[in-house]
């Protein structure tokens, strides 16, 4: 049976309450590999041919057309990672002024990805030429678990705790969204990447990097400035608390997926999140019962309960996931992480309009350092040579062209030599 090659990883940049689960790279990679395989062989059989003049800018332009296409895609992207995170995140502040119940809120959100399997089948079989059943798609995906599939101890052993890692998460960031104001949590929540820097290189013995410590420093010294900006007041240190240790589960949920179950295809990925809405449904509809006649969470009428907040802030966290999750099928990962991080001045423009709020000098430095750091984290691991490659480039361009003996003909040379490394320049 025929099997798709896009793989996806625990996603390493996420600044939703409702974690992301998988980051696809296979299906992009492949992509450009072929792409760029095509464009090496028309710019070898151009050169071969006696340097047509046409054939050249045909390969390049023809690149450069597909990176636009996908880099305005990417644009797209950030639009609406942004928009469906900051909406979540605000919208989540709203619903608590008539509905304060944060475990229930987290249970309706989390219940809402047993959609995201059905939703993938659909769209398999739109674009798949294979037409497999529910129940073979299913048992194929079942294939991510182990040869067994989906047994009762590699549910209890392998999907049930992450479970429990994705509620803490999300429950630890509504609470905190009880305590202090949608700015400074959407922020401090942007240190998760950070913690997951750490936990990566001290767990799975990732590549040491320079700029990520330093930009893990950064994220702890702009906590610690967050919470300096109030005055370490009691409300505002148990809110940065709760947003911090939701940062961190998040990002012991990545690093124990990467470890323990790897990397998944799109459907398996669909699957996981599915099984885990579902669980979810399953075995802890009983904790908002107690919460109700427990009247930890509680109110008066099923009438006063406000469906439309409920259902825009679970809809908005399902859209957020399923474009962080897939998008990257259409566009570069740095530019969904990056909208992510541009969440955080807009949440603090509505802040600023709505709430009473006071932007002093203190929280504007941590919640900017907090953001260098996050854009930090986001560089390539070569980002240095390609820094030094593009500085030569640059240099080679400055040089003055050297003049022979025939003028015109080196004239003419030297143009079209750089307008060929123009055109690399900007393709690449």
């Amino acid at each position: 049976m025929k099997k798709h090659s896009a793989r996806v990883a625990p996603l390493s940049a996420c600044n939703s309450p409702v974690l992301t689960l998988t980051k696809v790279e296979g299906e992009e990679r492949s992509r450009e590999n072929v792409v760029g395989a095509a464009d090496a062989q028309a710019a070898a059989a151009a050169g071969t041919e006696g340097g047509s003049s046409r054939r050249r800018p045909h390969c390049c332009i023809r690149v450069t057309a597909v990176q636009v296409r996908k880099a305005l895609w990417g644009i797209a992207m950030v639009v609406c990672v942004c928009s469906s995170w900051a909406g979540s995140t605000q919208l989540a502040k709203l619903t608590f002024r008539k509905f304060d119940a944060p475990f229930t809120l987290t249970w309706f959100a989390t219940t809402w990805n047993g959609l995201f399997f059905p939703l993938y089948y659909i769209g398999h079989m739109c674009k798949s030429p294979e037409r497999q059943t529910p129940k073979q798609r299913f048992r194929e995906c079942c294939r991510f678990f182990g040869d067994d599939g989906l047994t009762p101890k590699v549910f209890f052993t392998k999907v049930a705790p992450f479970g429990l890692l994705w509620i803490l998460t999300n429950y630890l960031y509504l609470q905190a969204l009880r305590k202090i104001n949608t700015t400074d949590v959407s922020a401090l929540f942007c240190c998760n990447k950070a913690f997951v820097f750490l936990l990566s290189w001290i767990v799975l013995r990732d590549r040491f990097m320079g700029v990520r410590i330093v930009a893990a420093i950064l994220a702890i010294a702009g906590i610690v400035m967050m919470t300096y900006a109030d005055g370490f007041h009691s409300h505002s240190v148990i809110g940065i608390t709760l947003v911090v240790a939701s940062a961190s589960m998040s990002a012991l949920y990545k690093v124990l997926f990467k470890m323990v179950l790897g990397s998944a295809k799109f459907g398996e990925a669909a699957l996981f999140l599915s099984i885990v809405g579902s669980a979810n449904f399953v075995f802890l509809s009983f904790v908002p019962v107690i919460l109700y006649f427990t009247h930890v969470e509680y109110i008066s009428s099923a009438a006063d309960i406000p469906w439309a907040y409920l259902c825009g802030v679970a809809g908005l966290l399902f859209a957020f996931n399923i474009l962080l999750n897939f998008g990257i099928a259409i566009t570069y990962p740095t530019l969904i992480s990056l909208g992510i991080v541009l969440s955080v001045p807009v949440n603090a423009l509505v802040d600023f309009y709505t709430c009473d709020i006071d932007f002093n000098m203190v929280r504007l430095i941590a919640v900017f350092i907090i953001c260098l750091g996050f854009l930090m984290l986001l560089l390539p691991e070569d980002w240095d040579q390609c820094i030094i490659q593009l500085i030569t480039k640059l240099r080679k361009r400055e040089e003055p062209a050297e003049v022979n003996g025939e003028a015109c003909a080196g004239t003419g040379l030297n143009w079209r030599s750089r307008g060929r490394m123009s055109m690399t320049t900007f393709a690449h």
